[in-house]
């Protein structure tokens, strides 16, 4: 069957219920096996696309009009996938809505003492605000001007807090221990809740470090430890006590030297005994840190304020950090209800309920706010609705990265002749895609598309290893097809 530029909606409809592929110019029949310049050949056709690829497991895409909304294009679009890191646009467009794009996370060092001759006479507090950026140079600033706030010494107790949001301790469950993209979140963050972890051959030994650096700061920490063992496998092990966590790792991975940053399970204690080094270096005496289980009150007598809100999502989404927007979401989740959230899954299903009623995504079911989540769901068609209204709105092309496109050899090309801005989302055996596309004429498109071999991701996931084998040939062919697939787009509904 042959279709029009257009499209047959109600045809197009049935096609993505059933699965089947579309063709959208009837002179793709005849299209050659590789197209990288839409505007000097004739489109591919999706289906040999989809071959050639041979990813197995589902496929799923959808590619409206953004002027019209008409469904141009689809396969399987109906079916529900893992939306992976795209999910972190769904996020962006909750906490704009909630939060608005001006707003600010802030971390404050509170007391309700008094101070005198140098001396804190009373107990000082490190109160997180959910602040996601937070760095050890944001918190070398802090402790500068807690001494220029005449603070010498604290002679009470030095307590941390973090219950701003609730307590993570790790994103997704099915990860590496040593993935540090899994990280702890609480509404007290350092680092993206990474502790720096460093080792140098000493003889038939090796010398490590544990320490929470900046490019200006090496403040060392005693609540993360590491001890190499004699062993090939597991790759690193990891245990966590009331106030610790502990990490070994085989010794024959290791090298001469190296370094990697590892995720830290007890955020609130780290801050703490980074800004408690921080502090000694800038003649300011700090207790060992504890954690405090209530709501701090008190005097504010230094505050950090983070990045707007609009540019911490610019970030979000061009870095695609999972910490940034679980803590995103969890704050939007929190002001919305005006109590925070239970949970992470919580604050995801109270997302998913405003992604139904503001954007119609009736398939939406996410358990988290970054995609890291294999079992979060949502269909390519609702996917790509919401950012054609987005688009419309005028609400997330502006913060999407320019997505590169690659010749044969794998080099970015200088001019494509397209014009995609969109979001990538990995995991192990799922890789999805979803963004704009301005065609050679001059027409938008907005599209969702997702490839994912649960099968074989379920054969992997929750092991020790970095890269299980096979995953990284999987997800190159993935981005592949998803680049013949964006330059048929273009082709064939310009």
């Amino acid at each position: 069957m042959n279709w029009g530029v257009e499209g047959d909606r109600r045809s197009v409809l049935r096609l993505l219920v059933g699965g089947g592929a579309l063709c959208a110019l009837p002179a793709c029949a005849e299209a050659p096996e590789r197209s990288r310049r839409p505007q000097q050949r004739p489109a591919q056709p999706a289906d040999r696309i989809v071959s050639r690829a041979g990813l197995g497991g589902d496929l799923s895409y959808a590619v409206m009009d953004m002027g019209s909304g008409n469904l141009l294009e689809g396969r399987g679009g109906n079916t529900a996938l893992p939306p992976a890191s795209v999910a972190k646009t769904l996020t962006s467009l909750y906490a704009l809505d909630v939060l608005g794009g001006a707003y600010q996370f802030r971390t404050r060092l509170m007391t309700s003492g008094t101070i005198a001759d140098g001396v804190l006479r009373g107990d000082l507090v490190l109160a997180g605000g959910g602040d996601p950026l937070l760095d050890t140079d944001d918190l070398a600033r802090m402790a500068a001007e807690l001494r220029g706030a005449g603070v010498q010494r604290v002679e009470g107790r030095f307590f941390v807090w973090g219950g701003a949001l609730p307590f993570v301790e790790q994103i997704a469950n099915d990860q590496a221990p040593q993935a540090g993209y899994n990280a702890t979140v609480s509404g007290l963050n350092l680092n993206f809740n990474r502790v720096h972890f460093g080792w140098t051959r000493a003889g038939n030994d090796y010398s490590v470090t544990m320490d929470g650096r900046s490019d200006r700061h090496r403040p060392a920490v005693q609540m993360a430890r590491m001890q190499v063992v004699n062993r090939s496998s597991p790759l690193y092990t990891y245990s966590r006590s009331q106030t610790q966590d502990s990490w070994t790792v085989a010794r024959g991975a290791l090298g001469n030297s190296g370094s990697r940053w590892l995720p830290v399970r007890h955020p609130e204690l780290y801050a703490g005994e980074v800004l408690r080094a921080l502090g000694s270096g800038q003649g300011v005496t700090l207790p060992a840190p504890q954690v405090l289980q209530s709501v701090p009150g008190g005097q504010v007598l230094v505050e950090h304020r983070s990045k707007v809100l609009t540019e911490v999502l610019r970030d979000t989404l061009r870095f695609s950090t999972n910490i940034t927007a679980e803590a995103v979401g969890m704050m939007a989740s929190a002001v919305q209800a005006g109590a925070a959230p239970r949970s992470l899954t919580a604050s995801a299903s109270q997302m998913s309920d405003w992604a139904r009623a503001r954007y119609g995504m009736s398939s939406a079911r996410l358990l988290d706010h970054s995609g890291l989540g294999a079992a979060s769901r949502v269909s390519m068609v609702d996917l790509c609705n919401m950012f054609r209204r987005a688009g419309q709105e005028g609400v997330l092309r502006g913060l999407l990265r320019e997505h590169p496109l690659r010749d044969a050899n794998g080099n970015i090309m200088p001019n494509p002749g397209i014009d995609v801005r969109a979001k990538t989302g990995t995991l192990y055996f799922v890789s999805a895609l979803g963004g704009y596309v301005a065609a050679p004429g001059g027409r938008d498109l907005a599209f969702a598309m997702c490839s994912a071999d649960l099968s074989r991701r379920s054969q992997v996931a929750g092991g020790d290893l970095d890269r299980p084998d096979g995953t990284a040939a999987w997800a190159r062919t993935a981005r592949n097809m998803q680049q013949d697939m964006l330059f048929r787009w273009a082709q064939a509904h310009s």
